[in-house]
């Protein structure tokens, strides 16, 4: 044992990693009754996933430990609340354990940075002797890898399906570049985010229509859409306080609805509803669900968005066939591989 190491804190530090494998173990049997896996996020999985590509060093920080959930290379090693999960892993536990508890205690960690959530690059075995230790925050050296999709611990598969999807659609579209401060577009349904896509490409046909001059690019339609249609949908949305009577769904989600509400109204009626805007199906919404409409919301001037002629209709008819036909050949690609 090196000079610097104590002898009864390492002892210690023994009996402490048999009592943080106790827990592994009984964390791991749950996770199974549950059917919730108790491992950490993987780093390059998510990176992959969100399509992350730049880095900044935000240099040395004292980090919450409980927004450490993942980690670069040894995400299967550890449970999510970073408790050991193999015997081996006994001696080099102990040993750090004995440094943190001893005079000189420990060197900073690496970590990266996704959003809310914090990876280990270097210092695995630290993070999880000072969780047991009962520490709040941990010193790191820190790189961020920038993203406007919203990530945080804790995170479902579903929802981080959902992230995927988003990352999938920014990447697209351009948005975050063309809007940087652009406020997240978070849907329930990740498939829905095709949907969103076909609406761009609606309004890049209306756009390209009375254009007569250069040809507007998708990028360029996602961020008229973004300014004259998302975001004025969202700040009718926000104005009468929708959501608390839509819980469980996302502001994204009823933008979706409204403009699916609007479009089944044409069907319905044809011409006569060409002049109804989203105020006025967020009018329906409430009614619909026998809530009170708040007054300023009948008489909402909204000039955001109406509904396309029909002619344009086909052009979002042509995109969900193109899409269609897209994914039946990565399907039959996939079937060949396997």
């Amino acid at each position: 044992m090196p000079d610097d190491i104590n002898d009864v804190n390492f002892r210690e530090g023994i009996s402490a990693f048999q009592n943080a494998r106790f827990r592994a173990f009984w964390d791991d049997v749950f996770s199974l009754i549950r059917g919730k896996p108790a491992e950490l996020l993987s780093f390059e999985d998510i990176r992959a996933r969100l399509r992350l590509r730049e880095e900044d060093y935000r240099g040395l920080q004292d980090v919450p430990l409980d927004k450490i959930a993942g980690s670069v290379g040894r995400y299967h090693e550890f449970t999510n609340k970073f408790l050991p999960k193999r015997n081996t892993m006994q001696e080099r536990w102990s040993r750090v354990y004995a440094q943190a508890t001893g005079m000189i205690g420990l060197p900073p960690i690496e970590l990266y940075k996704v959003g809310d959530v914090y990876f280990v690059r270097d210092g695995n075995h630290r993070v999880s002797v000072a969780r047991q230790l009962g520490a709040k925050t941990i010193q790191a050296h820190v790189t961020e890898l920038p993203t406007s999709i919203p990530l945080h611990p804790g995170m479902t598969e579903e929802e981080l399906e959902s992230a995927e999807a988003y990352a999938a659609f920014l990447e697209v579209t351009r948005l975050g570049y063309m809007r940087p401060h652009h406020q997240p577009i978070v849907l329930s349904e990740p498939s829905r985010y095709n949907d969103l896509l076909g609406h761009i490409y609606l309004h890049m046909a209306v756009m390209n229509s009375g254009n007569g001059g250069e040809e507007v690019t998708l990028q360029q339609a996602a961020a008229d859409w973004y300014d004259n249609v998302y975001r004025p949908a969202v700040t009718l949305i926000r104005k009468y306080e929708v959501l608390k009577y839509l819980p469980g769904r996302t502001e994204g989600d009823l933008y979706l609805w409204m403009i699916d509400h609007l479009r089944e109204v044409r069907e319905q009626v044809g011409d006569e509803a060409a002049s109804r805007t989203l105020s006025d199906a967020l009018v329906d919404y409430l009614t619909e669900r026998r809530i009170a409409v708040p007054k300023e919301l009948l008489i909402e001037k909204d000039e955001t968005v109406e509904l396309a002629r029909a002619e344009l209709q086909e052009h979002l008819r042509r995109y969900e066939e193109q899409h269609a036909k897209q994914n039946g050949k990565a399907l039959e690609e996939t079937g060949k591989r396997d």
